[in-house]
């Protein structure tokens, strides 16, 4: 595997480990444990970033006037990307209401 494939395969691991954490946190913040769901989120988006900067580099190669072949994979990978972005908001916003409703 190389080049493309890589890349879309770097995004895809990435972001799909941040998703995993952001629903980790969810489930732990429910269960009240507010301190580890921050953990969570906070190492969620050491992933996410790192899937950025691969997604990244290939808007870069694209700028530089290097033609980036449209592929299923890479679609897959900015899917991936983005639904976990939604994952995580939506997380996010509903650690808060458990806190607010706990308090």
């Amino acid at each position: 595997m190389e080049g493309m494939e890589l890349i879309a395969f770097e995004i895809i691991s990435n972001v799909g480990m941040a998703k995993s954490l952001v629903v980790e946190a969810l489930r732990v913040a429910r269960e009240g444990n507010y301190e580890e769901a921050e953990a969570k989120l906070n190492e969620s988006a050491e992933y996410m970033l790192k899937g950025h900067h691969a997604h990244s580099s290939l808007i870069q190669q694209e700028a530089s006037g290097d033609k980036v072949e449209f592929s299923l994979i890479i679609m897959h990978a900015e899917d991936q990307m983005m639904s976990a972005e939604t994952i995580k908001v939506l997380a996010e916003e509903m650690i808060q209401m458990y806190k607010e409703f706990r308090k």
